[in-house]
């Protein structure tokens, strides 16, 4: 295939990243290894997207603190962008009206069609003219002031969109493919969309049984196609990495936490203390 006939992708991950770990990280990069390996995909950008502080989930800090941290562990990659619009909303977001954010975002900023799972789009795209120089439509920064909606768009570097497919598609751990099992926890319309018109990429964690999992709920079935397994070493050592247990880590004064953040998270979290006293 050449590069316009594969599928462009974007890697959405949605979470607390409370706080993110080099776990995270190494979740796009493995997820990027294995879709480029394929021959099928081209991925073109990830983006961190931080639940908002009405979630309520225990022991969640402040997304100011959540946005500084996600920034800091994502400074070094040129593709890894972390996206406030999730954290700034009046309330907290369904995974579902995220990705349709991000979609209808991308089609406003790059003018292209983006295409479902089940409908790929064969419609040539309008792009940029071929003799103008592309600019960064969305920069890496400290977490400013409220961003405009073309800030949020989150791609590393603006490609010119000639006839090519465009897909964002959900960057996630099998726990949270698991967890669309739990009978009365997903809205099923919303799981339709997700798995249905946007698709999956998923990194198993803890050498988790991901076709047993989907096995357990007819919706994961349904759509079994549209989940990729990243199927690399079910031992990498990132697969057993969790905020929890950094969390743990820094209350005990453990120093493995150093194998769990990247330093500048770690030095940001004492600095802010963070996690120290909390509970959870």
């Amino acid at each position: 295939m050449t590069e316009t006939t594969k599928t462009h992708v974007i890697l959405l991950a949605c979470g607390s990243f409370n706080p993110i770990t080099k776990g995270h990280i190494q979740m796009f990069e493995r997820a990027r290894d294995y879709l480029h390996k394929t021959g099928r995909f081209i991925v073109i950008g990830g983006i961190v997207s931080p639940v908002h502080d009405s979630y309520g989930k225990q022991g969640l800090v402040s997304s100011r603190h959540r946005l500084i941290m996600c920034q800091l562990a994502v400074q070094n990659s040129d593709w890894i962008r972390v996206d406030p619009w999730e954290c700034y909303q009046d309330t907290w977001q369904t995974t579902c009206s995220v990705l349709e954010h991000h979609r209808d975002l991308m089609k406003r900023v790059t003018g292209c069609i983006l295409s479902n799972v089940n409908t790929p789009s064969m419609t040539p795209v309008i792009g940029q003219p071929q003799n103008e120089t592309p600019q960064p439509i969305y920069q890496n920064s400290n977490v400013p002031t409220k961003p405009t909606a073309d800030e949020n768009a989150n791609l590393g570097t603006v490609m010119r969109y000639e006839e090519i497919e465009l897909r964002i598609l959900l960057l996630c751990g099998s726990d949270l493919l698991e967890s669309f099992c739990i009978p009365g926890l997903w809205n099923e319309a919303d799981m339709e969309v997700i798995v249905g018109d946007f698709g999956i990429v998923v990194v198993p964690r803890d050498a988790a049984d991901t076709d047993r999992i989907m096995n357990h709920s007819s919706i994961l079935r349904k759509y079994k196609n549209n989940i990729m397994v990243v199927k690399d070493d079910i031992n990498h050592p990132m697969s057993v990495v969790s905020s929890t247990k950094s969390r743990l880590a820094l209350q005990h004064g453990d120093g493995h936490v150093v194998d769990y953040l990247s330093q500048p998270v770690i030095d940001y979290i004492l600095k802010s203390q963070l996690y120290i006293n909390a509970s959870g």
